[in-house]
Parts: structure tokens; C-alpha cells; sequence
């Protein structure tokens, strides 16, 4: 996949399938048209077909590793698994940033920390963990986010679930702290009457949803478990009690400001150096101090920069 820089991929998961090209080289990437596609699925099968039928469309697989979804390229029918792309935090928080490098970066389980700071956007990010004491680490997984921008507050979340069902939908969306309630159904479609640029789309029945603000961001949620075969595979140690369920998220940011900050938002920075050894196995990013926050909706974080200067000014319409 190619090397992103600002602004990063859009994503979208299989049942929603989304067409992505990005050009390696110069700032910014030259992106083709994003186009939805119809798809059917079946043994990873994808149908991608072209929305104004011009095109034959192509038939592809998912990846064998991929869990559930992929995301598909139509105009080369090449499929990825969604966490393989960049401008995504999947996992024990595997992240790629907007130079295109994958990091991880740990933080501290029952924590919140500042994912990116703006002058008119900021995003925390809480953190639930398990501790393996036969390892001596705390494995850590995004639990929810806490989005701020303009004056409006905006909350997506995975509750506590012991026991995972994929037909079960257990996100937890409020805006301004009102519950925003979506139909159960693939594409419904929510928008706030308050901010009329923000609306959220299920890409899924349960458990997966796009949230986008014009101008702004988009993010694909997507609320997973961790299984007894990632438990295995990572010595995780799930316990029958809890299935750990986090959020995958793959972000595409709008507009971005050059003082940017956080721990993803840093990597959308002109001047950005990456000081971590890409060559590693899991290069990951310390410094945990500068990003925690107080709490969920907190802008106290040590590199926050949202309500500075005169982009914190502008309305979202």
C-alpha cells in the first residue's frame, strides 16, 4: 500500500464497500474518485461494480487474514484487510500514521488520551486493558472516543460485553450528551439538526458505523471483540467474563492545520520527524505523559491546541 500524507484514507468495510486509490509521492496524494460499489458476499467473495454501470465491475476475495471485512480498490479489484490501511488505530493500539508508518502506542488501560489536537477539532480516545503478568505489559485497546469541535461534543463508545454477538449492536453514540438512536439497519442514516454537517451512517446492522463532518473528518467505527484465537496468538489472557470489545477506527481528515498534535495528529505535521525504528517489529511510540487527558471530553493534555488561535473561530454549518 502506498505511503500517506496529509489527508489520510478513507475507509470502508465490505458491507459498504468504498473504492480507495492513493498515490505514494508527493504531499498531498493524488486521490481517484471514491465511489461506492455494490457487493455480495459470500466465502470473502466482493462484488465491486461501478455506480454508473459503465465499467464490468470485478469479482475479488478478502484476504485469508482478515477477520471479517476488507476493503476493496475496484478499479484494480485488489481487497485489504481494513487494519492494513493507513489512517487506522486497530488493536492493542496499532497505529499508521499520515507519514505512513505503523506504530504502536500503548498508553495506560482506564485512560484517556489525546488521539489529535486542532485548533477547531480535538479527539481523546479511552483506553480499556488486560494485564499478563507472565509478560510484565498491560495490552490496551481504544474503548471510545470523546470529539470536540465548534461547541458541540460528540461521544462513540463499545459497551462491556461478556459475551459477543456480531448480530447484537452494542455502540453507544450521544451528541452534545443526548443518545443519538439509528435504525438497525445497513446505510440508516442519522444528522444532527443542530450541526447539519455532521451525520453518521451504519455501514453494517450492529456494530459498525461511518461518522462524517463535512469539511472536517470522516471516521469509519467499527466495534469488535477480542477472540479466543487472538487471545491465543497474542497471550492477551481473556477471561470468559469479559470480551475486551474495542473499536477499530480508520480516520480521513478534511483540513488539518501545520501545528497539529497528538498521538496520531503529530504525524500530520509538515515538520514531523519520525524517531521511532521503522524497522522494528512493533515500533512503538512513548512519551504517554504529553498525551493523557483528565477525562473523555478534557483539552488539558500536554500538546493541546484546540480553541487556539483564530481556526477555533470558525462556525461548523
Amino acid at each position: 500500500m502506498a505511503v500517506l500524507a496529509r489527508p489520510c484514507t478513507l475507509l470502508l468495510v465490505c458491507s459498504f464497500v468504498l473504492v480507495v486509490a492513493v498515490v505514494a509521492q508527493p504531499v498531498p496524494p493524488n486521490f481517484v474518485t471514491i465511489q461506492p460499489g455494490k457487493f455480495s458476499k459470500r466465502n470473502y467473495e466482493i462484488v465491486c461494480q461501478d455506480k454508473n454501470k459503465k465499467k464490468p465491475g470485478c469479482q475479488v476475495s478478502c484476504p485469508s487474514k482478515c477477520p471479517d471485512e476488507c476493503v476493496v480498490h475496484c478499479p484494480s479489484c485488489k481487497a485489504m484487510c481494513m487494519c492494513d490501511l493507513p489512517g487506522q488505530v486497530c488493536g492493542d493500539p496499532r497505529f499508521t500514521g499520515g507519514d505512513g508508518n505503523t506504530f504502536y502506542f500503548h498508553g495506560r488501560k482506564d485512560m484517556d488520551f489525546c488521539l489529535l489536537s486542532d485548533p477547531d477539532l480535538h479527539i481523546n480516545a479511552h483506553f480499556v486493558g488486560k494485564r499478563n503478568s507472565a509478560m510484565n505489559r498491560e495490552f490496551t485497546w481504544v474503548q471510545a472516543l470523546g470529539i470536540l469541535f465548534a461547541d458541540h461534543r460528540l461521544f462513540i463508545g463499545v459497551q462491556k460485553t461478556v459475551t459477543w454477538d456480531n448480530d447484537v449492536d452494542r455502540l453507544v453514540i450521544t451528541f452534545d450528551d443526548q443518545p443519538v438512536y439509528m435504525q438497525t439497519e445497513e446505510k440508516a442514516r442519522w444528522a444532527s439538526s443542530s450541526s447539519p454537517a455532521l451525520s453518521i451512517t451504519r455501514t453494517k446492522m450492529a456494530n459498525g458505523v461511518v461518522v462524517e463532518l463535512e469539511g472536517k473528518f470522516m471516521i469509519m467505527v467499527n466495534a469488535v471483540p477480542i477472540t479466543e484465537e487472538d487471545s491465543r496468538v497474542h497471550n492477551y489472557g481473556v477471561t470468559p467474563d469479559d470480551s475486551l470489545a474495542h473499536l477499530d477506527l480508520a480516520f480521513k481528515f478534511y483540513s488539518l492545520s501545520d501545528d497539529v498534535h497528538g498521538v496520531l495528529g503529530q504525524t500530520y505535521r509538515p515538520d514531523y520527524v519520525n524517531k521511532m525504528d521503522v524497522r522494528a517489529k512493533m515500533p512503538v511510540m512513548g512519551g504517554a505523559p504529553n498525551f493523557s487527558s483528565s477525562n473523555l471530553f478534557s483539552v488539558d493534555c500536554h500538546v493541546t491546541r484546540f480553541g487556539r488561535g483564530a481556526a477555533a473561530d470558525v462556525a461548523v454549518v
